[in-house]
């Protein structure tokens, strides 16, 4: 018998993978960097910690890419990580009017992406709205986690993952 396929981890890069908004207390000195400024053309590309990659290559379940970059996470963000090229969210063109209850506007778009696989999402702007519209709408199991944008992913979001992942 087959067994199902893994979940699917929806990842996007601004605030999970590329950290920004702390304050000067928090980052004295300025946000870590890990590669040379301005690598792969953007600056912002700097602070994307390459140690995640193998992190998230462990995790049991299929990488895709849900963010703005589109492909070009691909292009620019993959190579640093050390990850395959990996699918990529089309985004519709927006609509007209504002989304339901105060939903994010990827919500809709990666619960129609997942086709009914259990699917977590990992971003800087999921709120108890998406959760529970993933909920009802969604036949599988979902774990959409806010990420802090001021620090990017951490060992405690890796962790939560890891454990819903895992079935916990």
């Amino acid at each position: 018998m087959d067994s199902p396929p893994p979940a699917v981890l929806f990842l996007d890069v601004d605030g999970p993978l590329i950290p920004f908004g702390g304050t000067r207390e928090q980052y004295p000195d300025g946000y870590p960097t890990y590669v040379p400024q301005g690598a792969g053309g953007n600056p912002l590309l700097a602070r994307v910690n390459p140690a995640i990659g193998p992190q998230l290559l462990a995790l049991p379940c299929d990488l895709v890419w849900a963010t703005t970059w589109e492909t070009e996470a691909n292009e620019s963000l993959a190579p640093l990580l050390g990850l395959p090229q990996l699918p990529v969210v089309a985004w519709p063109d927006p609509t007209d009017g504002p989304e339901p209850a105060g939903l994010h506007w990827k919500t809709r778009t990666l619960v129609e992406w997942a086709a009914g696989r259990p699917f977590a999402w990992l971003d800087d702007e999921i709120t108890d709205a998406d959760r529970t519209w993933a909920e009802v709408h969604h036949p599988a199991r979902t774990f959409l986690h806010r990420v802090d944008h001021r620090h990017g992913l951490t060992a405690a979001d890796f962790g939560a993952l890891e454990t819903w992942l895992r079935g916990g």
